[in-house]
């Protein structure tokens, strides 16, 4: 999505039916909120079952998320961009997806992860460094540490909060 096309509206059914053939739904939709560079791709390609649905995925998908490097937009415009996220997860939730993914304005999440800082950085510098495939780099630690403060406050509202995607989806996941 380019930021300066107008948004509008339409019937998301093509695109949820596409997803439901891909990803399992649920009873209950779920969202799990966690910075750049936390394993959250990782998670989501390693399932055995495809539950969770990586944001960095779904949304482009609704045209929601900007394309390119999200870490030289203005904060404005990202935050207008979680906005729109912030919508489709909603919708999808709605619909019983689990949603696993880093871009949030006003949606409550059902849990969210922060990595003990020292592994999270670690993580983006292994990313970088191998197989990458978007997100934060070394460089862009500063906007990651301002990205986990945001994060933070969810916690501070009663979210639970999981220091890895696995504790977090272990968590929120039914029994058997």
């Amino acid at each position: 999505m380019n930021i300066e096309t107008p948004v509008v509206f339409s019937d998301g059914t093509t695109v949820f039916k596409e997803l439901a053939s891909k990803y399992l739904t649920h009873s209950e939709g779920l969202f799990i909120l966690a910075p750049s560079g936390s394993g959250k791709s990782h998670y989501v390609n390693a399932q055995k079952e495809k539950n969770w649905i990586d944001g960095d995925y779904l949304w482009p998908l609704c045209g929601a998320d900007v394309t390119g490097d999200e870490w030289g937009y203005d904060f404005s415009v990202v935050m207008e961009t979680n906005n729109r996220c912030d919508v489709i997860t909603e919708q999808a939730k709605k619909l019983g997806f689990w949603v696993i993914g880093s871009s949030n304005h006003w949606l409550r999440p059902d849990a969210i992860v922060l990595p003990h800082w020292s592994t999270h950085k670690k993580y983006i510098k292994m990313r970088e460094h191998t197989v990458y495939d978007g997100g934060a780099k070394e460089e862009d630690v500063q906007a990651v540490l301002q990205h986990r403060k945001w994060i933070r406050t969810w916690k501070n509202k009663g979210v639970p909060s999981f220091d890895s995607i696995e504790k977090a989806t272990s968590f929120l996941e039914p029994a058997g």
